[in-house]
């Protein structure tokens, strides 16, 4: 039978080897969607989700409640990528972001039209998810990307399934009237 999230933490403090790796594979996937809700595909989750997972580390001794875990991570996730955003903005961020939404190549290799024309679609609906305000996009990815139930969201967010409901019932309408007309063609 697997630990639980709080059996880990509590074995982590303990000095078990391998206990917060545990913590890390299980959680890596929604910390990551809720960097990705935040700073968009383009920014520079994967570094986030790191620097989350290591400030959570070194943090882990004031965890007040093991079973907590989930949502105390995503608290850090959140305020990592806020402080990220507020160097950033102060122009503080590291020079190898100012690539971020540079091309991966400057020749890329030709692919078909079928395959460039769902790609091209696909790239739209993403962008459109990115400019969603942050509750709708937060639930968007959270679902859509990270294959999340009603109920987990709503314990990562601090919200009710029913609240996550609404979010995400007008986060598809937001989606439905903005991708229209490219999902006409």
């Amino acid at each position: 039978m697997p630990m639980s999230d709080a059996d880990l933490v509590r074995a982590t403090l303990q000095g078990e080897a391998g206990a917060f790796d545990q913590l890390v594979r299980r959680f890596t996937a929604r910390i990551r969607a809720a960097c990705v809700a935040r700073v968009g595909r383009r920014g520079p989750a994967d570094d986030l989700v790191q620097e989350t997972f290591l400030r959570g580390f070194r943090a882990l001794p004031s965890l007040a409640e093991a079973d907590r875990f989930a949502s105390w991570l995503y608290g850090i996730a959140v305020r990592t990528c806020l402080d990220w955003l507020k160097a950033r903005a102060r122009g503080e961020a590291p020079l190898s972001d100012l690539d971020a939404d540079a091309p991966a190549a400057i020749h890329p290799s030709p692919r078909p039209p079928l395959v460039l024309e769902q790609s091209e679609r696909r790239e739209r609906v993403l962008d459109e998810v990115m400019q969603l305000p942050e509750i709708y996009r937060e639930v968007v990815v959270l679902f859509y990307y990270d294959k999340r139930s009603y109920q987990e969201m709503g314990e990562l967010l601090g919200i009710t399934a029913a609240a996550v409901n609404v979010r995400l019932t007008k986060a598809r309408a937001m989606l439905r009237e903005r991708l229209a007309p490219i999902l006409e063609s």
